[in-house]
Formats: structure tokens, sequence, C-alpha cells
């Protein structure tokens, strides 16, 4: 009994709006946290003194060259970007769970990923890095995942209606395509291999400002169309049938659903290769705690998705130091074993 106080205790305070700003707080501490932590370690104020002055423009005479350009220039844009796509892909899995009534849907459902994969490969086989330089695998990936997206649409909207396990099925059948061609390419890269492996596990190695902003732009305006149909996305957790009762447009809000999400995760994946277990662990962490309102539910598990990569991301920084870690082998290592405790303690519970 006392501990079913405490969960309700728990619960009504995440109810409270307080609870975002305490999140939106803890997620800058925890960014800042990993803009400190290195090969070389800076001072947290003096990482909070030298983007202040930068965003005012005042000079930084105080600090060395050195250490400006280790903020400003390397850790900073990384540790953005990091968080930027922490919230997407968290962000899209609140969104798929909901869309599809599966839990263990995600981000890559529809053949993001795999469209994504096979996009930077092939454009790296076309000889697509002597153009367009540390741009061409990512641009590759964007496109490769769009065109697989707008095939599963393709393929689904044949039929004059289609249902969430037309789309997903689709996805199943053109992301296994897709992954074949990847693997083909990659046998044909040869040399390659390496670069193309840390690519498709999640590499930050080089990030630029470009690629934040690009991907900064691409989670607002997915958050803003995710925030739009979060209504009518608690509607769709009973039945379609209900949905269309109560004057649902049900192919609108899959359409934007989908679309806002495939922006985000493609965007992303661009940038980063493949991630896993982020848009499944934290919105599904989420959804037991708080419900699954997506009104609070989707703002709720982009930060707290941005807060889980960015400590993923220092594990792998300084695990093997003065090595990298590909992200996605750290969040498969926390997200696996968590998700399996999750899973058995909720059937404990239960029983």
């Amino acid at each position: 009994m006392i501990q079913h106080g405490r969960q309700w205790l728990y619960m009504r305070w995440l109810d409270a709006p307080v609870s975002v700003l305490v999140a939106v707080l803890l997620c800058v501490m925890t960014l800042f946290l990993a803009v400190s932590i290195g090969s070389v370690s800076i001072p947290f104020l003096d990482i909070v003194t030298i983007t202040w002055q930068h965003l005012l423009g005042r000079p930084q005479s105080q600090f060395s060259p050195a250490t400006v350009t280790i903020v400003l220039s390397i850790r900073l844009p990384r540790v953005l970007l990091v968080a930027f796509t922490g919230a997407a892909l968290s962000a899209t899995g609140a969104a798929y769970q909901g869309l599809f009534r599966n839990p263990l849907a995600d981000p890559y459902i529809v053949g993001v990923a795999a469209g994504a994969g096979l996009g930077a490969i092939a454009t790296v086989a076309l000889g697509g890095v002597l153009l367009l330089g540390s741009l061409a695998m990512p641009l590759g990936a964007f496109v490769g995942a769009l065109l697989v997206v707008a095939g599963v649409f393709g393929i689904a909207a044949r039929r004059n209606s289609y249902s969430n396990n037309d789309l997903v099925l689709a996805g199943v059948a053109l992301g296994t395509l897709a992954s074949a061609m990847t693997t083909f390419l990659m046998i044909q890269l040869g040399r390659q291999t390496n670069q193309l492996l840390a690519f498709l596990l999640g590499s930050f190695a080089t990030i630029g400002w470009d690629a934040v902003w690009v991907v900064t732009t691409s989670v607002v305006v997915g958050m803003v169309v995710l925030t739009i149909v979060a209504r009518d996305l608690n509607t769709l957790l009973f039945s379609e049938e209900e949905a269309l009762f109560l004057g649902i447009n049900v192919r609108r809000v899959r359409w934007l659903t989908i679309g806002g999400a495939t922006l985000m995760t493609a965007t992303a994946v661009a940038f980063h290769g493949l991630i896993g277990f982020v848009g499944i662990i934290v919105p599904h962490s989420l959804r037991f705690w708080i419900g699954g309102d997506h009104r609070r539910l989707v703002p709720l598990a982009a930060v707290y998705g941005s807060i889980f990569l960015l400590i993923a991301d220092m594990l792998a920084r300084t695990l093997v130091a003065p090595q990298e870690l590909p992200l996605g082998i750290i969040t498969a290592g926390i997200g696996a074993p968590f998700f399996l405790w999750q899973l058995l303690t909720s059937k404990r519970s239960i029983a």
C-alpha cells in the first residue's frame, strides 16, 4: 500500500507543469556536464562563461584560444547534436507507439533506418564523397530514408483503404530489401568497411555547426507537427473505428504523424547513423509512469531522450579513452538490460 502511495504521488508530480521545467533544467545541466568531460577537462563555470560571452559577442581573452576552440567548435556542436538527436528519436518513438498501439514501435518501423543506411553506402559507392565531401553520407542517408518511406506509402496507398498493418508490412519488406542491398555494397567497397560500420553504428566524430542547425530545424518542425496531432493520438489508443466515430480524420493523423516523425528521424539518422533503443526505452518508461496522454508524453519524451543520449555519449567518449565507441553500442548495452529488467518487474507487479 505504501508503494502504491509513493507511485501515486510520483505520478501526480509528473502530471504537474513544473515537471517539464524540471526536466529541461536537468537536460541543460547534463548538456554542460557533457561539454566539460573529455580528454581535457574544462570547469563547468568556464563553459557557462565562454558560452554566455560568445552569445553576447564579448571578447574571451581570459581563456586560452585552445579552450575556447574546444568548447565552441568541437564539444558544444557535438553535444547539441546528440541532445537534439535523442529528442528526435524519443519523441518519434512516443508518437509511433501511440499511432501503431504497440509499445515496441520505434522510429525505424517504416524503413527509415534501412533506407538511410542504403543511401549513405550508395553515395560512397557512387563516388559522392569526391563531389560533396563530408556532406556526402548525410545527404545520401537523408535521401535514402525519404525514398524508402515514400515507397512504403506508395505501396500501402495503392489500396483504397489501408491500415497501420499495411504500412508496417510494407516497411518490413522494403527495409529488408534495402538492408540486403546495403550489405552487398559494403562487401564490394571492402577497404572502407570500418568507416561505414562506424557511421551505421552511430558516430559523432566529425560534427559541425551546419549539422546542428539542420537537425535542430527538423526537430522543431517535427515537434510542432506531433504536438498538433497529440490529442488525436490519444483517441487512436482505443481503436480507429472509435476515432472515426468521434470525428477524427484517421488518415490525416496517420500522414501527419509519420511525416513529422520521418522528417526528424531521417535528418537525425543522416548525421549520426543508426542508434537503437532510444525511441523504445525512454517513451515506454515514461508511459509507465505518466500514462498515455501524448500531450505530456511527447514533449517529456523529447527532453528525457536528450538526457539519455547525452549520458550514453559521455560513456562512449570515456569508457575506452582515448578511443571512442560507436554510440549505438552504448545505447544497446544500456537499453537491452534495462528493457528486460523493466519487462520482468512490470510482469511481477501485474501478477
